[in-house]
């Protein structure tokens, strides 16, 4: 893709949903640092149900404490890796409430210091929380970068850096729930939905399908 195939890309991605939101729940960052960290393969409809239980119980650094590891377990059994996600947000809290006076930090080196926390979920969260305009690139956006020509690269990181030099400035704030969105919904892993993407002509896919499959 050139500059002007992909300020178009991102033109139409931004008609088509000027506002895009992330699908998990929350009130606060620590809630959004939450759930991001519990919703490392997991679904984010599968995270949300956990939090509804566990957020008006505690959703702060010294209430989630004051659960200790099995009572935290309790809420977020459902949710895979719950014990080891149990103990990194326990570990988490504890140094928010130590380092930060119990408040989530818009610092990427601070994020990705605290346990269970790396560099996408730090970026979900300035971006999410702070309105940073981060790129976060999860399974989804580095397989749209790499099918569509957006943002070809060999892994999350070559992926994520080609795309915070390649989008354009005003649509960067969006642009990762944008593409999550596109990667989850429509651009599908196994068999992309080819016949009904609004960028479709855009995209260097050679493998194209226009017509939906018939229905059995």
């Amino acid at each position: 893709m050139n500059k002007d195939t992909r300020r178009e890309f991102f033109r139409r991605l931004a008609e088509l949903d000027p506002e895009p939101k992330t699908e998990l729940e929350y009130s606060t960052p620590f809630e959004l640092l939450t759930a991001v960290l519990l919703s490392a393969q997991a679904t984010d409809v599968g995270v949300n149900k956990a939090t509804k239980r566990l957020f008006p119980v505690a959703n702060t650094p010294a209430a989630i404490l004051a659960l200790g590891q099995e009572g935290l377990e309790s809420y977020i059994a459902t949710i895979g890796l719950y014990r080891s996600k149990a103990k990194h947000l326990l570990q988490t809290c504890a140094i928010l409430l130590e380092r930060y006076g119990g408040e989530v930090p818009n610092d990427q080196a601070a994020l990705e210091s605290l346990p269970g926390v790396g560099r996408k979920t730090a970026n979900v969260v300035r971006n999410v929380a702070f309105g940073e305009p981060t790129m976060a690139v999860d399974t989804h956006i580095f397989r749209l970068g790499n099918r569509t020509g957006l943002a070809p690269g060999k892994d999350v990181l070559a992926v994520e850096l080609k795309l915070l030099k390649v989008i354009p400035k005003e649509y960067m704030l969006h642009a990762h729930h944008w593409l999550i969105l596109h990667g989850r919904y429509v651009c599908k892993a196994r068999r992309p939905e080819c016949w009904r993407c609004v960028v479709a002509d855009l995209c260097d896919y050679k493998q194209k399908e226009m017509t939906p499959p018939k229905r059995r």
